[in-house]
């Protein structure tokens, strides 16, 4: 019986509980505590689906993973940010500019047809894609791209309820005072996990005040 199921497991045939290390290969997001519940980190390829508000640290929380990405020599593009993004902060958190590639399609579709053939291009380490909806065949069609082009695409999206994804993993994200909430929802080859902190004062230093410190800062300015 073990013989067959290693066979079946090969042909990819049999679904493990948490054995996301077979899953897909992982990247270190940067994160100790999101590592741990990642059993090492962001997949290396394929789609991954984050549902967030704008501004909240989505783009922070990613940047460490971006780097290694990018650290191959390959480009990272963004397609319809939904602002300028700060070259001064990139540069910080290590992303070469030389390697980055900004797109503002007119249109969704547009949006899609530029991400699918960034990823088939091979080309690109990692592509974010911002607020564009995924009907199914679209999200398979993505998902196919980035493995062929042996990258990541990174859907940022509001949180929703709805049609679940082809992904390799999907998470939500609350904001936090200091940095995060986030909340695993779907993971290719492990489980779903409940909302925990993601603690960026160690990295992001000042943006996370507590609330003494702010009334600290008031006063002083007083």
């Amino acid at each position: 019986m073990s013989a067959l199921l290693e066979q079946l497991a090969r042909r990819q045939l049999v679904w493990q509980g948490n054995s996301q290390h077979t899953a897909y290969q992982a990247v270190s997001s940067g994160y100790a505590e999101l590592d741990q519940q990642l059993a090492g980190g962001f997949p290396a390829s394929g789609l991954i689906d984050i549902q967030t508000g704008p501004g909240i640290g989505e783009l922070r929380l990613l940047l460490p993973y971006l780097q290694q990405q990018q650290s191959s020599g390959r480009l990272l593009v963004l397609i319809s940010p939904p602002a300028q993004p700060c070259a001064d902060m990139l540069c910080a958190a290590g992303i070469v500019l030389s390697q980055l590639v900004i797109v503002t399609p007119k249109t969704s579709k547009d949006a899609l047809w530029a991400a699918e053939q960034c990823l088939q291009s091979g080309c690109c380490a990692s592509v974010l894609l911002w607020q564009v909806p995924l009907k199914l065949a679209q999200a398979r069609r993505l998902q196919l791209a980035a493995e062929q082009g042996a990258a990541s695409v990174i859907l940022l999206r509001r949180p929703m309820d709805g049609l679940s994804l082809p992904v390799n993993l999907s998470i939500k994200l609350q904001p936090h005072r200091q940095g995060v909430l986030l909340s695993v929802q779907k993971r290719k080859g492990g489980w779903p996990a409940a909302p925990f902190l993601v603690d960026m004062q160690n990295r992001w230093p000042g943006l996370c005040f507590t609330t003494e410190q702010h009334w600290q800062a008031r006063r002083k300015a007083s």
